[in-house]
């Protein structure tokens, strides 16, 4: 075999490889010779037919078959022998590929960059310093109340958290339009569901009360004719109803599991539950941080073909979110453009962190595997049956390892990185697009 490497653009290596034709001459006939054994051809008796019949009829499939596999198992061999590390799978063109000649052909492909980590100590991190607090404990109280509420009906006049139950019939430019009409609706006064400034000029409304609003339709609304159109809406209320807020006591203790401890418990146990949801959104801003200040300070030339593969997981992930709302026959090939940015970001991401990896010659802390496993199992009412789950699912074992990995590269970008840190409350941490 001969091999020549020559680099094209950037990343991309073309090999050009010749495969001697003694060595395909023989792996033809051979082959040929044991068609020739076992096929059945009418006119001859099997093990019978002539070589000529046969190179006549499979010789140019089989050449081409040998080919293949020649120039796969050759390209492995050059790629070893020349130290090359290849980013995705290589484009075969055969230049040559004749009997009594020697099988030439080139293969294209990219290989994975030289990184190089500098700069570390220029990453900058702010670490949230938070705690859980009464405040917030109670503030959690009144949410679990709010998911737990009922409805009384009265016939004051509606305020914010009250829930109607009305007619509307909606038109613009005088005309009715598609989804503008309902009988029967429920709205909670305050949920957001309605356009802007719906929900605020019905609020007074009493059942039996009648009359027509006007509203303007956001210039970013997803339905193109009616951005930015000026609406009018008949409305017609049939019901209000008051929220009804159950009482913090065993009783409701008993609504989440706990039945024994009464409200004491079930205060403990929410408080559990919001430090462990706290410290993994603190763990995932850092991690943020971290790796956002990587990617910021480093410079990597990125493999196309890495990107590629990328896009593709992407949009299979894309494409089954959708299926759940969509009929999966008719869901659209979403394009590329959609995910290059991210996929891009991803690959840059895990090349830096491969580097850090390989670098520092981390290997797979246990420890932090069965910790990962066992926060996640918290969250269920029987942890031991999920812990048990993942060790005997390889596939989800193998994913814990990898998150661990990653968590321990990122631990230890962060002790060269400059860290401060930023008094921030619970809210903050978990509600940001609240402030």
């Amino acid at each position: 075999m001969q091999v020549s490497v020559e680099t094209t653009q950037g990343l991309e290596r073309r090999l050009t490889i010749s495969v001697p034709a003694e060595t395909v001459d023989v792996e033809v006939k051979n082959r040929l010779r044991h068609i020739g054994k076992t096929q059945r051809i009418n006119g001859f008796r099997p093990g019978k037919v002539p070589p000529s019949v046969i190179q006549k009829r499979y010789g140019q499939s089989v050449r081409q078959e040998v080919a293949g596999e020649l120039m796969q198992r050759n390209f492995v061999d050059a790629i070893v022998a020349e130290k090359l590390n290849p980013a995705g799978r290589p484009a075969f063109v055969a230049k040559s590929n004749e009997d009594g000649k020697a099988l030439e052909f080139e293969a294209t492909f990219e290989i994975y960059p030289e990184v190089a980590l500098k700069d570390l100590d220029k990453i900058a991190v702010e670490r949230p310093a938070v705690d859980v607090t009464d405040a917030d404990l109670d503030e959690m109280f009144e949410t679990l109340q709010n998911q737990h509420k009922t409805w009384k009906e009265n016939k004051r006049k509606s305020k914010k958290g009250d829930k109607l139950t009305i007619d509307f019939n909606g038109r613009v430019d005088g005309e009715e339009f598609e989804g503008g009409k309902a009988e029967a609706f429920e709205l909670e006064l305050g949920s957001e569901r309605m356009i802007p400034g719906f929900e605020k000029d019905i609020i007074g409304m009493k059942a039996g009360d009648e009359q027509t609003i006007t509203v303007t339709f956001p210039e970013d609304y997803h339905a193109e004719k009616l951005k930015g159109k000026d609406a009018e809406f008949d409305i017609v209320v049939h019901k209000t109803e008051g929220p009804v807020l159950p009482e913090i006591d065993e009783e409701f203790a008993k609504l989440f599991g706990v039945e024994e401890g009464g409200v004491a418990a079930l205060r403990e146990e929410v408080g559990k539950n919001m430090t462990r949801e706290l410290n993994q959104a603190v763990k995932a801003k850092v991690k943020e941080q971290v790796i956002e200040g990587l990617l910021e300070v480093s410079e990597v030339e990125i493999p196309t073909a890495l990107v590629a593969q990328e896009v593709d997981v992407l949009r299979k992930q894309a494409m089954q979110r959708f299926a759940g709302q969509m009929d999966p026959n008719n869901l659209p090939e979403l394009p590329a453009e959609m995910f290059e940015e991210q996929a891009k970001r991803r690959v840059k991401t895990g090349l830096l962190l491969g580097e850090v990896i390989k670098v520092n010659e981390l290997k797979v802390d246990e420890a932090k595997v069965t910790e990962l496993i066992e926060s996640a199992a918290s969250a269920y009412e029987d942890p031991a049956e999920v812990i048990e789950y993942y060790k005997t699912n390889k596939e989800l074992a193998q994913q814990m390892q990898n998150v661990a990995l990653e968590e321990q590269a990122v631990e230890l970008l962060l002790k060269s990185a400059k860290v401060t840190d930023k008094k921030v409350s619970f809210k903050d941490i978990m509600n940001p697009e609240g402030k």
